[in-house]
């Protein structure tokens, strides 16, 4: 398994967390295409943000062996990135739309 397949994977569960998020919380729903795009961005984000910490790609091959570990904790941080990118944007929406609403009374 090279690094960029583990990138490659890890987008892969980023966009099913956004998805999974949009499934069983349907009020947070962008739609599929909406919550697939979220889902790449966000998984990507934060493994890109917090992946110094030991489990990005390049640590996860470690000495040319894949290490199931950070393997593990790599798949969970991007369907947390996914589930918090609709989340987030959800919110944003929200806050927009109430502040729109308000501006017009």
């Amino acid at each position: 398994m090279t690094t960029t397949l583990i990138s490659l994977i890890s987008i892969l569960i980023g966009i099913i967390g956004a998805n999974a998020m949009g499934v069983f919380y349907p009020k947070y729903s962008f739609g599929f295409i909406g919550n697939t795009i979220l889902g790449v961005f966000g998984g990507a984000f934060l493994i890109k943000s917090i992946g110094r910490l030991g489990f990005d790609p390049k640590s996860v091959m470690g000495a040319g062996t894949v290490d199931l570990t950070m393997l593990s904790v790599n798949m969970l941080v991007s369907f947390l990135g996914g589930v918090m990118a609709v989340f987030i944007v959800c919110l944003m929406k929200n806050f927009i739309k109430h502040q729109e609403e308000k501006n017009r009374n």
